[in-house]
């Protein structure tokens, strides 16, 4: 059953000051809000939404890192996940030309992270959506929906919010969980490096005659990667990457000529398919946030980086953020600290910081390196995956890797221990 949150008018100005006040009701701002006040009961925590309340509609599916898991399990949001969760059991990845009859495999991954353990998950977002909106609404978390912020000052130890209709909210934290085009962070003074790829990925939904066996495929052909990801049953989720004109052209189509162009790349491995959702195209670029704090003010997920999907790990690294600001804002509360200082939010900074940078970069030059169709190009990238498929212990760590695993600063959260 999908979980509905509460409506609530927004406090006036001489309410209580809230802890911490989250703006943006998506998967990052609802697991924020959950893994603070989850740690901390006695934090006062206000999730902010524009979304009106309702069943969640988004029909996309992420995939989700064995460490998002190992956190949603221990934040009490894993069991309502868990049977329409479809564990990825191995990878497979290609490199070709569109009209290549033969697609050489080049690089396989495979195994548990742990036994008994895959190293990802695909998960339909409205499950996780509900999942995370239920267990929050469990945990205490204040919910203001639907609502808009239209401005926020800081004035010392306090921020206040300023709503459309006037209301307004003191609180001594202001998190901005409101997307790659965050308003909020424009109006912190916080500035953006950007670089636009024109490209677009289609995002849609796909079922087959056969069964995937939890097989993920990534297909990269000249204009972007292709790929085909399982979900429950016989269907499988897919992020096609085109130039952004030849994806709107393709969206443009009806649905009989559309599944043509689909099958020339999806092939015929797995039977025949049909679309079994609405299609979707999202333009690629590269976004960073010259800070990811101010006074009073700290970003997480796409309103502080936004990266290209080529590796998946856009909305786990949102996680990720989640993770490490629960941790580094209950950790200063025990010690009698206040969480919103501007000390305190550098720590999470700087434990963030060089992960996004470094993740940002990767994807970019893994865009960069496989959307070139250049002879000699292609022979040193496809010697380059034969030689990490032929070491395994190269190969593991790429898995540990792929899983949220690598590393020694992994969030708590994230190895599955409580903050």
């Amino acid at each position: 059953m999908a979980f509905t949150p509460r409506s609530v008018a927004a406090p006036a100005a001489g309410d209580t000051i809230a802890d911490v006040s989250i703006v943006g009701g998506g998967t990052v701002g609802l697991v924020t809000a959950l893994a603070v006040r989850h740690a901390d009961p006695n934090a006062s925590v206000v999730l902010i939404d524009a979304r009106p309340p309702g069943p969640y509609k988004d029909e996309r599916a992420s995939a989700i890192a064995a460490a998002v898991r190992r956190m949603l399990t221990r934040l009490g949001a894993w069991d309502a996940i868990e049977g329409e969760a479809e564990p990825i059991r191995d990878m497979i990845v290609t490199d070709s030309r569109l009209r290549d009859t033969v697609r050489p495999v080049f690089l396989t991954f495979g195994g548990d992270v742990e036994p008994g353990e895959p190293f990802a998950h695909m998960v339909p977002n409205a499950v996780m959506l509900d999942a995370l909106a239920g267990a929050a609404e469990r945990a205490g978390v204040r919910t203001i929906a639907p609502a808009t912020v239209d401005d926020f000052t800081v004035d010392g130890a306090v921020a206040t919010l300023h709503f459309t209709g006037g209301d307004t909210l003191r609180t001594r934290l202001l998190v901005a969980a409101d997307g790659v085009r965050s308003r909020l962070r424009g109006l912190a003074g916080i500035g953006v490096v950007r670089s636009d790829y024109n490209q677009s990925a289609i995002v849609t939904t796909v079922a087959h005659e056969r069964p995937h066996e939890g097989r993920a495929v990534e297909h990269f052909l000249p204009h972007g990667p292709f790929a085909i990801l399982p979900l429950t049953g016989n269907r499988s989720s897919l992020v096609w990457t085109e130039r952004r004109a030849e994806a709107e052209r393709l969206i443009a189509l009806e649905d009989f000529t559309f599944e043509t162009e689909l099958e020339r790349r999806f092939g015929r491995e797995l039977g025949a398919i049909s679309l079994a959702g609405p299609r979707h195209a999202y333009p690629l670029g590269i976004s960073l946030a010259r800070a990811f704090v101010a006074p009073r003010f700290a970003l997480v997920g796409d309103a502080a980086h936004g990266i290209h999907p080529i590796a998946g790990q856009g909305l786990n690294m949102g996680f990720r953020d989640a993770a490490a600001l629960a941790e580094v804002l209950v950790d200063a509360r025990r010690l009698g600290l206040d969480p919103g200082a501007l000390d305190i939010l550098k720590r999470y900074e700087s434990w963030r910081r060089f992960d996004t940078v470094e993740m940002g970069f990767t994807t970019d030059v893994l865009n960069r390196l496989f959307r070139t169709d250049i002879g000699l190009v292609r022979q040193v990238r496809d010697i380059g995956l034969g030689l990490v498929d032929r070491l395994p212990p190269l190969k593991k760590h790429f898995i540990r890797e792929a899983a949220g695993l690598g590393g020694a600063d992994i969030p708590r959260l994230m190895r599955g221990e409580a903050i």
